[in-house]
């Protein structure tokens, strides 16, 4: 009996769903674009639960080559249609010191949400050059209302409970903002220090950006090599420490010694002489 009462149960709010008619509210919100940029670096959170952000890093450190076509995704609200649809890009004067020609070339103006999309994304071309090493610059990104599309949120309230990395609370979603830079810091991962009388010591010494380039050239490394234990553990360190050794040696031996910023001998682990960091080396005739 009460298996019967439970199959009735059933059949009724089946029945409520297939022919119960109901009027469905549809869309009455604003038609428009915004940047639906997310980014936070965790491999542990899905990326449709990372934070919207303003901003986007540009590190040049990371990437290969030195011309790059940015991308930035836009999104829009409201219905999807059966025909394209633009929008506008500018630049943002506000928020740029990049050099138009220099750090970026000229910006498409306009941009197309295909038939049946919800979103698209623009791109920015980018130039690495020497001054981003020691001076980040900024590219800000404006998108501008047209005939199809308005602009979204002019004023973004972060979720509350998203709790997936840093979080902005609130921003203008029709802008967003390029920070490049070509600025090398000590990676995570550098098994090497200082010690008393600015003597090199530990596998690979003082971290400098001419030593990480030498590694780089000579042993097909990257930087980001050095980003974790996972893809840098101990063993792999002791390798790499002994093969730059081994090279910094040869390129002694041969007259062609590798110096540092300061003039003094490029240091490793295994080489045969003693690093002072400010202490240039003076060669013996």
């Amino acid at each position: 009996m009460k298996k019967i009462l439970i199959y009735i149960a059933f059949f009724q709010l089946l029945f409520c769903f297939t022919s119960c008619e109901k009027e469905m509210m549809g869309y009455k919100g604003r038609e428009g674009v915004y940047f639906a940029v997310r980014h936070n670096g965790s491999s542990t959170i899905l990326p449709n639960l990372w934070p919207y952000q303003p901003y986007s890093d540009v590190d040049f450190v990371r990437i290969d080559g030195n011309t790059v076509d940015y991308p930035a995704i836009v999104m829009i609200t409201g219905p999807v249609k059966d025909y394209n649809r633009t929008f506008r890009l500018e630049v943002n004067p506000d928020s740029t010191t990049a050099v138009l020609g220099q750090h970026y070339d000229t910006i498409q103006q306009e941009w197309t949400i295909p038939a049946g999309a919800i979103s698209t994304y623009v791109t920015v071309t980018l130039h690495r050059t020497p001054d981003l090493e020691d001076n980040p610059v900024t590219l800000g990104l404006r998108l501008v209302a047209t005939a199809d599309f308005e602009l979204s949120f002019p004023e973004w309230d972060a979720i509350p409970s998203l709790n997936a990395g840093q979080v902005v609370p609130t921003f203008d979603a029709s802008l967003h903002t390029l920070k490049i830079n070509d600025v090398m810091v000590r990676p995570a991962v550098w098994s090497g220090s200082l010690q008393a009388g600015n003597r090199e010591s530990g596998l690979f010494g003082v971290f400098t950006r001419r030593k990480m380039e030498f590694l780089m050239e000579n042993l097909g490394l990257s930087y980001e090599d050095f980003a974790s234990t996972e893809t840098m553990p101990m063993a792999r360190q002791m390798l790499i420490a002994a093969d730059g050794a081994s090279a910094l040696v040869k390129r002694f031996n041969d007259g062609n010694p590798v110096l540092e910023d300061d003039g003094r001998l490029m240091w490793m682990g295994a080489v045969p002489w003693t690093s002072y960091v400010g202490v240039p080396w003076v060669s013996t005739p």
